[in-house]
């Protein structure tokens, strides 16, 4: 019997369905159900809550937070080998498991959830992680679907999600993820806690949507963080020059000194030099 439920031990449900890991699919699976119910407890309280999984697998997430009252688990997964395994955690929490054989890049569960907000739960494939998180954090209109994402990363990953001005994982990423939203790196798991083992330390990050992120247009943003960080460890007055427009202007309207570079500036910093350059670039297209 297992930690939470009477379900099998999840070394006996890989064997019992031949799930071995592929590299290909990013698949590490997480056999500990105490490690997976302290992530479902992060999202917590799920009382009532649906829930958005990408990549069960095995289902040991999966089963944690059915266990702990997730009123409706959407599980995605394109390994069809996982999907008898699934089926299984299906009989057991009837009417609250629904399995969805697709690739998570490609799949839109805001049919499946109706008019209240999810959460996004989920140890994610290593291989597209990075790329689900930015499709989620580049959604419009916001605020968006979800009201709350925790999910597992390598810890290099989790760092650049987190990371602040003057940090040294600070870059694009965490001037997207902090521009829309509330990030806190809650634990990390070793990788013993994992079959296969990976190389490095995995953690669990939190994200919670702003309701009203400081007003700028994201494609603007990404723009000038990609120039910007195109060229970190360049000045300002150099980086931005790719952009098409005096990159003095951008700096002054952030109130910031063009011979600074990239990772020296907030994000409100990126904010105001994105809002400038959309000014910039509607000014002269108005122009006859």
């Amino acid at each position: 019997m297992s930690a939470i439920d009477d379900l099998p031990p999840l070394r006996e449900v890989i064997r019992q369905h031949a799930l071995s890991a592929r590299k290909s699919l990013g698949q590490n699976f997480l056999l500990d159900l105490n490690l997976t119910a302290r992530i479902a407890r992060a999202a917590g309280p799920l009382e009532d809550a649906t829930i958005v999984e990408v990549g069960p697998g095995p289902g040991g997430l999966t089963r944690a937070l059915l266990a702990l009252g997730a009123r409706h688990v959407i599980a995605v997964e394109r390994d069809q080998r996982a999907l008898p395994a699934l089926e299984d955690i299906s009989r057991r929490y009837p009417g609250r498991l629904e399995i969805v054989c697709a690739d998570a890049q490609h799949f839109d569960p805001r049919p499946l959830i109706g008019a209240t907000k999810a959460k996004i739960v989920a140890n994610l494939p290593y291989n597209i992680a990075t790329a689900l998180l930015i499709d989620w954090l580049s959604i419009e209109p916001w605020p968006p679907w979800y009201d709350m994402m925790v999910l597992m990363f390598q810890r290099e990953v989790a760092e650049r999600i987190v990371a602040r001005e003057d940090d040294e994982a600070y870059g694009r990423l965490a001037v997207l993820a902090n521009w829309r939203a509330e990030t806190k790196i809650l634990f990390d798991i070793s990788p013993a806690a994992f079959v296969p083992q990976p190389k490095v330390t995995s953690s669990v990050v939190r994200l919670v949507p702003r309701t009203a992120p400081a007003p700028c247009d994201r494609k603007a943003l990404e723009r000038v963080a990609a120039a910007a960080f195109g060229q970190r460890r360049k000045m300002l007055r150099q980086s931005l020059k790719s952009l098409g427009v005096d990159p003095a202007q951008l700096a002054a309207a952030a109130d910031v000194d063009p011979t600074r570079r990239a990772e020296t500036i907030p994000v409100s910093g990126f904010v105001a030099m994105a809002r400038e350059l959309t000014d910039i670039r509607t000014t002269k297209s108005n122009v006859p």
